[in-house]
């Protein structure tokens, strides 16, 4: 599994209502590991995928592209983070 983040800048509010639109057209079985976070400045996505290529792949489609302005968001800074070796989360976080 490889983890990526995308950062989005501008107020966290608006971005976050943006981000709620974007996912809402992703099955939660589609994502393997999703977290979003508010910053100062902005909001950061994680998002994991099963390889680099995947990520890199999805990250440059169109599709992915048009999504994001779908929504209302930004084109966002694309930061691939590095492969995944251990992931553990206590429980199911909304």
């Amino acid at each position: 599994m490889f983890l990526g983040a995308y950062e989005f800048d501008g107020e966290p509010a608006e971005l976050l209502a943006a981000y709620g639109r974007f996912v809402a057209g992703y099955p939660p079985e589609a994502l393997d590991l999703h977290v979003c976070i508010a910053r100062g400045g902005g909001i950061t996505v994680f998002d994991a995928c099963p390889s680099r290529a995947v990520f890199d792949g999805f990250s440059r489609s169109p599709g992915f592209t048009a999504a994001v302005a779908a929504a209302g968001l930004p084109a966002p800074r694309v930061c691939p983070l590095g492969d995944v070796h251990t992931a553990r989360m206590r429980e199911a976080a909304r």
